[in-house]
C-alpha cells in the first residue's frame, strides 16, 4: 500500500510540474504549438535516463524510491497522452505538417535525450 500512495504522491507531484512547464511555455511562446508538451516528454525522457542509469549502479535503492520518482514523478510529468491529443487536434484542424513534425520531434528527440541521460551517468561514474 505505501508504493501506491508514494506513486501517487510523485504522481501528483510531476502532474504539477508538467503544469507549470506548459504554462511557462504560453506565455514564452505563445499558443499556436504545443511547445509544453515536447519540452515536459524530451525532459522527462533525459531525467528518466539520468534516474534509471543512477539507481542502476546504487544497488541499494529501495523500491520506494524507484516507485515515487520514476513510476511517480516522471510518469506524471511525461504526456504521452497529451502528445497524442496535440497530434490529433493538428491532423485533424489540417496541418498534418506541422503534426507529422511534432510527431517525428517528439520521438526522436525524446529517445535521444533518454540516450544523452544515461550517458551523462555513464561519463560521470
Amino acid at each position: 500500500m505505501s508504493h501506491i500512495l508514494l506513486v501517487a504522491l510523485g504522481g501528483g507531484l510531476g502532474a504539477s510540474a508538467r503544469y507549470l512547464t506548459n504554462l511557462a511555455a504560453l506565455r514564452v511562446a505563445g499558443p499556436h504549438f504545443p511547445w509544453g508538451t515536447i519540452l515536459v516528454n524530451i525532459i522527462g525522457s533525459f531525467a528518466m535516463g539520468v534516474l534509471i542509469e543512477t539507481l542502476t549502479r546504487r544497488t541499494g535503492t529501495s523500491m520506494e524510491v524507484r516507485s515515487f520518482l520514476a513510476t511517480g514523478f516522471l510518469g506524471g510529468f511525461t504526456t504521452f497522452s497529451a502528445f497524442s491529443l496535440d497530434f490529433a487536434l493538428m491532423w485533424e484542424r489540417g496541418d498534418q505538417w506541422i503534426g507529422a513534425l511534432y510527431l517525428s520531434a517528439s520521438v526522436v528527440l525524446s529517445i535521444l535525450a533518454l540516450f544523452a541521460g544515461l550517458s551523462l551517468v555513464r561519463a560521470i561514474s
